[in-house]
């Protein structure tokens, strides 16, 4: 049984760009967090997209899921691409994706969008963000707590919608999944304001997913300040 929820708000801005979705197949399951760049009537637009992209129906028509999220966000970005052209507006949209299909799971990432995998009582994977502060984390310029809150923090390598630069990162499961395993998908806004430990806690302390994203939905809005970005989270549980 996979079990799923998923929250997304705007936090102290004006209105949300974030768009969070999922939906079962009849193999699994997909979930998709993006987070839209470009103001009103643009991020919005270009998140929304992302999301119909990877959510639309048939949800099971390739058999290798690396391929599949590919050919999905390949669409997503020229939906995104049309739109600029339709808006005369330059949005654009970060993207977190996670397929399930029966025992494994593939995901995919652009930007700063982050997907969490956990196994085994720990936090086995966090996707590498596309962005000049990620880049100053690895090369020992800042420590990884302190990417949150550095002045490059928003400058992004990579995105959907762009020609170029929009190649996704990609992961998978090396061993079979099984009861307990689990992902977390996110945008800045959530991430910012929680450390991995606490995550590991809170997912430790849960019976569902629902609770498991409550608990650190909690922690995240404590923390929030009057102009928080926009904040979401989906929590995955394999049971």
């Amino acid at each position: 049984m996979i079990d799923i929820y998923a929250y997304t708000a705007q936090g102290g801005r004006a209105y949300n760009e974030d768009s969070v979705g999922y939906a079962y197949t009849p193999y699994g399951a997909v979930a998709v967090a993006a987070d839209g760049l470009g103001g009103h009537m643009g991020g919005d637009v270009a998140s929304k997209l992302v999301t119909d992209a990877l959510l639309a129906e048939p949800l099971d028509d390739c058999k290798n899921d690396k391929e599949w999220l590919k050919k999905r966000l390949d669409t997503a970005n020229q939906m995104i691409l049309d739109g600029q052209a339709q808006r005369a507006n330059k949005m654009k949209s970060t993207v977190a994706a996670l397929k399930i299909s029966g025992t494994k799971a593939t995901w995919a990432h652009l930007g700063d969008s982050r997907l969490y995998y956990l196994t085994g009582g720990r936090i086995a994977c966090v996707t590498e963000d596309h962005s000049v502060a990620y880049k100053k984390y690895k090369a020992g310029e800042i420590t990884r707590a302190q990417i949150a809150t550095d002045e490059d923090q928003s400058s992004l390598l990579r995105s959907l919608g762009v020609p170029e630069k929009r190649k996704p990162d990609f992961g998978e499961t090396t061993s079979l999944l099984t009861a307990g395993d689990a992902f977390l998908l996110c945008t800045d806004g959530f991430w910012e304001n929680i450390q991995d430990q606490e995550i590991l806690f809170d997912y430790l302390k849960a019976a569902n997913a629902q609770t498991w994203a409550e608990l650190l939905l909690l922690r995240v809005i404590e923390r929030m300040d009057s102009g928080n970005d926009n904040l979401s989270v989906i929590t995955v549980l394999i049971r």
